[in-house]
């Protein structure tokens, strides 16, 4: 007997082979890695201290930049191809569509991080780090590339425009990331309110190595919203056809 085939599973393979076969993936990659590279050597080499804690404090900024660069024509140059037209053709419903391009953007957004594993290895190298910190660093950081990879996509299903979508995608995320800062202008009685929509707040509790379910609960439920946002934006341009 044939196995079906998810058709989710076969847009993402498709977006991450597309990906990975054109010049964007080690632009981007390579550009994320001299940013962060800056901002972790900085550290080290002038603080003289073998630890990612002021890279992670900075890596929400960064991942709210390189984040939306690569979702960016995920559905926007679907749109402008007239692809979309296609895909809205087969067998495909606009959660399949949908599931497979934000898998396709979280596995790509990932395996930028891949490489930074080399700043772990200095650390081991040159000093005794806290082990604590770095695994939930980390696994912060896969939160936050969820979230802003479901930002980036409901970005790019707005407009057959990759450079809108991208600073769409990216005046979304930057808000979020850079919420906390603003505290000091909103009113006392609603401050506690408002910072929990902080996605800074939330990945710097989990980047001390504290497990939090308030923590998890917002990450998923931040890349739940705009996922269901993009999938109601891909039913309205079928709608629309």
């Amino acid at each position: 007997m044939t196995k079906k085939r998810n058709p989710s599973f076969i847009i993402m393979k498709r977006e991450i082979l597309a990906y990975f076969t054109s010049p964007i993936a080690y632009i981007v990659t390579g550009l994320f890695m001299l940013a962060s590279g800056f901002l972790f050597f900085n550290t080290f080499f002038l603080n003289n201290r073998a630890e990612l804690r002021n890279y992670f404090q900075i890596l929400p900024i960064i991942l709210a930049f390189f984040i939306p660069a690569l979702t960016m024509r995920m559905i926007a140059d679907e749109k402008r191809t007239g692809s979309i037209e296609t895909l809205m053709t087969l067998p495909l419903t606009a959660f399949d569509i949908t599931l497979g391009k934000f898998l396709a953007a979280f596995v790509c957004g990932v395996s930028m991080l891949v490489p930074t594993l080399f700043y772990v290895l200095t650390c081991i190298k040159f000093g005794t780090p806290d082990f604590g910190p770095i695994i939930g660093g980390y696994l912060g950081a896969i939160f936050l590339i969820a979230s802003f990879s479901s930002i980036g996509l409901f970005a790019t299903s707005l407009t057959k425009n990759q450079i809108i979508a991208f600073f769409i995608a990216f005046a979304i995320c930057i808000a979020f990331a850079l919420l906390s800062m603003f505290m000091i202008f909103i009113p006392a009685p609603i401050v506690k309110f408002v910072a929990y929509f902080s996605a800074m707040a939330h990945f710097e509790s989990i980047s001390r190595g504290i497990i939090d379910s308030r923590d998890l609960i917002y990450f998923v439920s931040l890349t739940a919203i705009f996922f269901v946002l993009s999938v109601e934006s891909l039913k309205s341009t079928a709608a629309n056809r």
